[in-house]
């Protein structure tokens, strides 16, 4: 008969201090078995699969090491959290993961206590960590706080802004810096960890001290050549000059991958008496999934796929993207003008500048995480004459808000802003909801605001944005495909602040702003079902309103009913405020803004999030009865008409 195997060691391990509880050597078994189960899981759900397999080892290493979650891990973002999810109580969930009801793809603090920060935008984990780490302190609550961050994240200067912080306070914090990507360091090797469990250890530190001891009693005129002689000899072996300015004690470059080694530097890095650390591990993204290791971007973010093959499922659609749309519109901007170029922080393929870049390699600037420097680089451009195209996601966008408001706008430069994600963007839940650019833009006095009701309309607001040059101007369209209409073989450049009458109808106007236009017509078919007749606008632009087509909706029809993919303080507000300055609210014309309500919406489907909301055909319709008097009874049979 044969033996059954072994239950594997995952089963075994629920929480991390069923973790600490095995044998070291049976920690690779575990790393390898947590790596299995989070490439089966992704296949299931898709996310993000690369970052995650990167850190396969480091996570083991870190709850094997450290008591959470009495101790803090921060993960910076929290793309990188997936293992950790797993080791923290929530295998039984894995397979919800970005799914309605399930577990968030990133760090959510009110999903356990082992996520003691949330993290969606990257580059704030050391900023959080110093903090818990001075409330530690105030607190007298000893703990270890480590801030675990990835090589993008660190081109953003609010990391930067941290480090410089936490030096100059000699703040106890460990941060760990998972090089998967840009390489700032060679390839390690046996001697760089073989040094890098040398500088982390006691015998080290304490020759060190005892070094410095012996120096301080040297005339004056000796302190700083010592300094830079010993700098120099460590960093000339394990690098980290730059850190060690900042106030790090810097240890690595280290094999991320070699657990062993993680362990042991890290225990050393946990029992240092004082002063922060920077551990710079290097890993490589992807890691033991075949698939995604030879992919250019590692897998970063994925849809189903077959786990054998690696091949990814794809939605079946016959309508191109819109950020595939807009990728091929300016390419014939930038084909009929050298002066058009793009920017982007970070995202080429996200934004579709990547198809830009092929053609047009010197007139493309990718400048990392770094939205506030991108908005600025953007507008020294303008200021020279160039048209710069700055393509960020809104929910990216808010991070360079003073610089679209005091370098672009106050100087009234044109910079371009074409925003990508705008809207609910489903899976990726709250963090990257594109919710608040109609209102946070449209504060800013002198910029243009579009948004596109399909992919044919975005096409003329990429020609209409590159032929403006008065100021600054953006136009807004949501992820994922577009309705399938005609296209245009160009954009047509479209008059600034006018909108256009869809359908000409009466008693009920519906005025669209952005791609809810196409569940606007829905709901009008519904509505001229029950024998209503609804006119149908599409409003094109905020800023400036097309005043006169809402004065003359407004006059001409009983109500008046607002759409946008944006919450409070948006298109609807200024509507509202144009028709109450006007009297136009003085007569019998009821009004009613339809928006993203003023709450955080859990991830779900964007259909779904949207018929949350009361965005879709069905709430629009509700809404236009509820204000033409309907009780609950006759809206009932209205609606079983149709």
């Amino acid at each position: 008969m044969a033996e059954k195997p072994d239950t594997p060691l995952l089963d075994k391990v629920t929480t991390p201090a069923e973790l600490r509880a095995l044998p070291r050597e049976q920690l690779r078994q575990l790393a390898d078995e947590l790596r299995l189960e989070m490439i089966d899981a992704v296949s299931v759900t898709g996310g993000h699969l690369g970052a995650g397999l990167g850190v396969v080892e480091l996570t083991v290493a870190l709850h094997a090491v450290f008591q959470t979650p009495h101790d803090r891990i921060i993960w910076d973002v929290g793309h990188q959290a997936y293992p950790h999810k797993i080791l923290t109580g929530r295998r039984d969930r894995i397979r919800t993961l970005r799914q309605k009801d399930g577990l968030s793809g990133f760090t959510r603090r009110a999903e356990s206590e082992y996520d003691p920060f949330g993290a969606g935008h990257s580059s704030t984990s050391i900023s959080a960590g110093l903090g818990m780490a001075v409330a530690s302190e105030l607190q007298s609550t000893p703990r270890n706080v480590i801030a675990v961050i990835g090589d993008g994240s660190m081109s953003a200067g609010m990391a930067y802004e941290a480090m410089n912080n936490a030096g100059a306070m000699d703040a106890r914090l460990i941060v760990i810096l998972n090089d998967n990507d840009m390489s700032i360091a060679p390839p390690t090797g046996a001697l760089r960890s073989h040094l890098a469990r040398l500088v982390s250890g006691p015998a080290y530190r304490n020759t060190r001290e005892a070094a410095k001891a012996v120096v301080s009693k040297l005339p004056e005129f000796f302190h700083e050549p010592v300094r830079k002689t010993e700098e120099f000899a460590r960093s000339f072996f394990t690098g980290g000059t730059l850190f060690e300015e900042l106030g790090f004690y810097y240890i690595g470059p280290i094999d991320g991958h070699n657990l062993d080694d993680l362990i042991v530097i890290l225990e050393n890095a946990r029992d240092f008496p004082k002063g922060p650390i920077l551990i710079h591990a290097v890993t490589k993204k992807g890691k033991g999934y075949a698939p995604a290791e030879n992919a250019a971007d590692k897998y970063h973010g994925v849809n189903k796929f077959n786990v054998v093959t690696g091949a990814q499922t794809k939605a079946a659609s016959n309508a191109p993207s819109y950020t595939s749309v807009f990728a091929s519109s300016l390419i014939q901007e930038a084909e009929a003008d050298s002066r058009v170029v793009a920017v982007t922080a970070a995202m080429p393929s996200g934004t579709g500048l990547d198809k830009f870049a092929e053609l047009f390699p010197s007139r493309i600037f990718d400048v990392g995480i770094a939205e506030q420097h991108a908005v600025t680089f953007a507008a020294g451009m303008a200021s020279e004459g160039l048209k710069p195209f700055c393509a960020i996601y809104s929910t990216f966008l808010q991070r360079a808000y003073d610089q679209v408001v005091h370098d672009v706008a106050i100087q009234h430069l044109p910079v371009r802003f074409a925003i990508d994600r705008a809207g609910y963007v489903g899976a990726d839940g709250p963090t990257h909801a594109g919710n608040y650019d109609n209102a946070y833009l449209g504060a800013i006095p002198g910029i243009v605001q579009m948004a596109a009701a399909d992919e044919a309309e975005l096409r003329h607001m990429v020609a209409t944005a590159a032929a403006y040059d008065n100021g600054p101007i953006s136009f807004r369209y949501p992820r994922g495909d577009g309705m399938g209409v005609d296209m245009p073989a160009r954009g047509e450049i479209l008059q600034i602040g006018k909108g256009r009458i869809v359908r000409q109808g009466a008693t009920i106007a519906l005025l669209s702003y952005g791609t809810r236009l196409g569940e606007v017509l829905a709901a009008a078919d519904k509505l001229a079902a029950l024998g209503l007749n609804p006119t149908v606008a599409d409003a094109r632009f905020l800023k400036p309103l097309d005043e006169e087509l809402i004065a003359k909706l407004a006059q001409t029809h009983d109500v008046l009913i607002t759409t946008e993919e944006g919450g409070q303080g948006g298109f609807g507000a200024h509507v509202a405020t144009f028709l109450a300055s006007n009297g136009l609210l003085d007569g019998k014309l009821r009004f009613r803004p339809l928006m993203i309500p003023d709450e955080f919406l859990e991830h779900s489907t964007q259909a779904d999030m949207y018929a949350q909301s009361g965005l879709d055909r069905a709430g629009i319709v509700k809404t236009a009865l509820t204000t033409l008097g309907y009780d609950q009874a006759a809206m009932t049979a209205a609606l079983a008409q149709v």
